[in-house]
């Protein structure tokens, strides 16, 4: 992508240079559409040329957007009066030369200013994003993206969600929006800052897009939880990034497997229901302590009933069971499958 300079100073050459915006992937089908109908009606050629040059020319980056996070980023926020500083990796003397999206930058004016090894870019905006990286003659010395720290005021709770099987040390999370190409979380609070962090990327796509991770930690889990844990994500749509943290109680996110039911036994006028923790529970499961929900559906009318106990009445037709630790009320299990009685 060509690198847009002294894109301040004249608004109409700015128009010209439409070739550096940075489209969706339903932004570019809606263009070739527009192409396509120009094409059979035979209107306004020179603006169709215009649109081609600017297509042909357009940054891969711009059209999918990052889909992994880089080695090296910075995030600036938009319209900062700060500059960003971006420094040559590589500690060597002499002079260095920087480029921008593989072009190198020739005129340092308005909001590129180069000193010595180092690059100040200022009121960072959207066609200064991309990858900036130094060079000695026609070897590399480092490389580093310029990001945009994203606007969105979108909560964290609204795009990830996490459970726990158990209070083992291991926990699920499902980033369901399917706006952001790559996306990592951390636990801790060295993730905060997003300075020193061991992230975790995503271990499986969810079908129709979002990711799925498993994370671990430390907490003890026969130990009264005193500690929340401090989740961070960060997630990247085109060259912007989003950061955001949450911080809960495990306790909070816990929600058991099914459990399995093992027999129905006659007692007298009842039937006793046998029902077993799922494999994936804590153990022991004297300490770890489950109740146990039972909906049936009667055999004479058909009723649907519910009962927290296992003596449940004796003339019905399936039932299906439920779970949730019995001391913090933890989220229910889903429902087993429906079981069918015969006794």
């Amino acid at each position: 992508m060509l690198y847009a300079k002294k894109r301040y100073k004249n608004e109409a050459k700015w128009a010209a240079t439409a070739y550096i915006i940075r489209i969706t992937t339903t932004e570019l089908l809606l263009l070739i559409f527009f192409i396509a109908s120009l094409q059979r009606n035979f209107i306004q050629m020179k603006t169709l040329s215009l649109w081609i040059f600017g297509l042909l020319l357009v940054s891969p980056i711009g059209v999918h957007g990052l889909n992994h996070f880089p080695e090296n980023f910075i995030v600036a926020k938009r319209d900062d009066a700060n500059p960003v500083t971006l420094t040559c990796g590589a500690k060597i003397n002499g002079p260095v030369t920087w480029k921008f999206d593989g072009e190198v930058i020739e005129d340092f004016e308005d909001n590129i200013q180069q000193d010595g090894q180092k690059l100040n870019v200022s009121e960072v905006d959207t066609p200064m994003l991309g990858e900036y990286s130094c060079w000695r003659g026609e070897q590399v010395l480092s490389s580093t993206y310029l990001l945009l720290e994203a606007e969105e005021e979108e909560k964290l709770d609204s795009l990830l969600s996490c459970w726990a099987k158990s209070y083992d040390c291991n926990f699920s999370c499902n980033w369901s929006n399917t706006r952001y190409t790559a996306v990592r979380l951390g636990l801790g609070h060295d993730c905060e800052g997003g300075k020193s962090c061991h992230w975790v990327s995503s271990s499986d796509q969810l079908l129709g897009g979002g990711f799925q991770f498993e994370l671990s930690h430390s907490l003890s889990p026969y130990a009264e939880e005193s500690t929340m844990l401090e989740l961070t994500a960060e997630a990247v749509v085109n060259l912007s990034i989003l950061r955001r943290t949450k911080r809960f109680y495990l306790r909070d996110i816990v929600q058991p497997d099914s459990p399995q039911i093992v027999n129905c036994q006659e007692v007298e006028q009842d039937l006793n229901v046998t029902i077993d923790p799922p494999s994936s529970w804590s153990t022991p499961y004297s300490f770890f302590s489950l109740e146990h929900e039972i909906e049936y559906m009667s055999k004479d009318d058909g009723k649907i009933g519910r009962s927290l106990s296992t003596l449940i009445p004796k003339r019905i037709s399936k039932l299906r069971v439920r779970s949730r630790d019995s001391l913090v009320r933890s989220a229910w299990s889903q429902w087993t499958p429906w079981k069918n009685v015969t006794y």
